[in-house]
């Protein structure tokens, strides 16, 4: 794809810019068959309906899901981890999270601990970002219903141990919800072996769609209660929900265009292949990191040189402010990045970092070793000022 002006180093927040077949596939559906999917049998919305499943079945074919109609469409991470979150947990239910997870889960958690009164304990990670997997299994209760764990940290980059979690979660008799923000089309996920009841994720990041997009796989042996309550165009004579999937989890109109869009991403992530996503990621952040670790003043978070990480390198330099050093980046050199806290206050807690938060420079699909080069050498310019 065409590369633009700017070096864009904030694929964790979103991904940019699009492949083309992403635009054209929503110009298209715009164009010609952007009517209401499920609420007619005239042709063009039985053709919106097609290009809903067809999205569904992609989605189900990279997280290796047999059945496309246990995906749900929302309209990002966010919804997707209210609906599982607020759709499962009852009153005196016990929660095990971690020290990395986004505000997106922390929030939705502390609203039901003040509302209805579930209890949830965070557990903590060491400097790199790794859970102490004996303090996870010591926290079980018999009230522990669900196990929630950020695929992998949106701040640190570290990868957590879900076929571990999730066979921990099945011993105890919980379900496993995986946050996979930073990972879909980056990082293989496999559902089942994985142990995943519920999958959060967004259709903007790894996955390449546009914003507003997202979804959340529910396991057939899962029923939530739904978030929203409205009009899906099935069972419309009945007085509750439809019993049916997904249309149970999707009242009111869909984002036909925009799933469309994300529908040309996910089949550019399976052409390529998220196993060769993440490690040509993975290399541009080592290339980062061994330049970065040689510079007067810089410290790194997450994962040291050579272990597993996402394709996000967050760091500091001594006596700047982390929103002066992406000022410069961007206003200088023409490099946008992320600077403050990043929607993780515990992940800042648990990296010592709560005070000014950190640096984060993020790659993406198509980020180039060009583009890295030039984002070493503008660090290097700005810690020696």
């Amino acid at each position: 794809m065409e590369k633009q002006s700017v070096i864009y180093f904030d694929h964790a927040a979103t991904s940019w810019p699009k492949p083309p077949a992403v635009g054209e596939a929503m110009m298209k559906i715009l164009n010609g068959q952007a009517a209401s999917a499920g609420r007619g049998n005239h042709n063009m919305a039985l053709q919106a309906g097609r290009v809903m499943y067809n999205a569904r079945r992609s989605l189900a074919t990279l997280f290796h899901i047999s059945n496309p109609n246990d995906i749900v469409f929302t309209s990002n991470t966010t919804a997707a981890l209210n609906l599982a979150i607020k759709g499962w947990l009852k009153p005196g239910d016990h929660v095990i999270a971690t020290m990395v997870e986004h505000n997106s889960v922390r929030r939705p958690l502390e609203y039901l601990k003040r509302v209805i009164g579930i209890e949830v304990d965070y557990v903590s990670v060491n400097d790199s970002g790794q859970l102490d997997m004996e303090i996870v299994r010591t926290s079980f209760r018999p009230e522990t219903t669900l196990v929630i764990c950020s695929h992998s940290s949106n701040l640190l980059g570290s990868i957590m141990p879900l076929y571990e979690l999730g066979r921990l979660a099945r011993e105890h008799g919980a379900i496993f919800l995986v946050d996979a923000a930073q990972t879909a089309g980056t990082y293989p996920i496999h559902v089942a072996e994985m142990g995943i009841d519920l999958l959060a994720f967004p259709g903007h990041k790894g996955l390449l769609g546009p914003q507003g997009t997202g979804g959340l796989y529910i396991s057939p042996q899962v029923e939530l209660e739904p978030l929203l309550h409205g009009g899906t165009g099935s069972q419309s004579e009945e007085l509750e929900q439809p019993t049916v999937r997904p249309d149970r989890y999707e009242a009111g109109t869909a984002n036909t265009v925009g799933i469309a869009g994300l529908a040309a991403g996910v089949n550019v992530v399976l052409e390529y292949g998220a196993e060769q996503i993440y490690e040509r990621q993975w290399q541009l952040v080592q290339f980062m990191m061994e330049e970065l670790a040689g510079m007067p003043g810089i410290s790194l978070l997450g994962p040291k040189l050579g272990e597993p990480r996402t394709g996000l390198l967050s760091y500091n330099v001594a006596g700047r402010d982390a929103a002066e050093v992406a000022f410069l980046l961007d206003r200088e050199y023409g490099i946008a990045v992320r600077a403050g806290y990043h929607c993780t206050p515990l992940g800042h807690m648990a990296a010592g970092t709560s005070e000014g938060g950190a640096v984060r420079a993020s790659v993406g699909f198509d980020t180039t070793e060009k583009e890295v080069e030039s984002f070493v050498l503008a660090m290097r310019k700005i810690s020696d000022q």
